[in-house]
């Protein structure tokens, strides 16, 4: 395995960004199960529009829809931030250069996070999904949008690897 990893250490971090994404995504999958289920439960009822975002359809859980995805989102990136840094990346990117550049990528995953949603959920429930899974499954898109987005920013902006340490091995 070893021998495969130094032959192909490109693929290598891209399967584990995604292995250890995991970690940010079961973050956003328990908050949206809290969220839903518990926090915002109360104003799933409430619709919600305020710029682009509509959260009116009661497939979009409304105003718990709206603020599940928010927080959700908002947690799952904070973790993420610190996984791929430590873990994936391996980056001495300095905090100060590293944290404002994640936050401005961070605001784009949430704010995918809570669009996306409004027209996911519709296209699920226009399917006859159950409606308990369709905010499961609304998070599984979202996660894979953020996927396709992050990772190049990350590797090559953000958090670029500590050369300095790959050249000690």
């Amino acid at each position: 395995m070893r021998k495969w990893i130094e032959a192909h250490p490109d693929l290598w971090q891209f399967i584990l960004f995604n292995i250890l994404s995991n970690v940010a995504t079961i973050v956003n999958v328990v908050f949206t199960w809290i969220g839903s289920g518990l926090l915002f439960k109360s104003f799933s009822n409430q619709p919600f529009k305020f710029l682009c975002f509509d959260y009116t359809e009661p497939s979009t859980l409304m105003l718990c829809g709206f603020l599940t995805f928010l927080l959700a989102n908002t947690a799952a990136q904070t973790v993420n931030f610190f996984v791929q840094k430590t873990f994936v990346f391996k980056s001495n990117a300095s905090f100060g250069s590293a944290v404002p550049k994640f936050i401005l990528l961070a605001v784009i995953c949430v704010l995918i996070g809570i669009l996306l949603p409004q027209y996911s959920q519709s296209f699920f429930a226009g399917l006859g999904l159950p409606t308990g899974i369709i905010p499961t499954l609304s998070t599984v898109v979202v996660v894979i949008t953020q996927v396709i987005i992050s990772f190049p920013l990350m590797k090559f902006w953000i958090m670029p690897e500590d050369k300095t340490a790959k050249e000690e091995k």
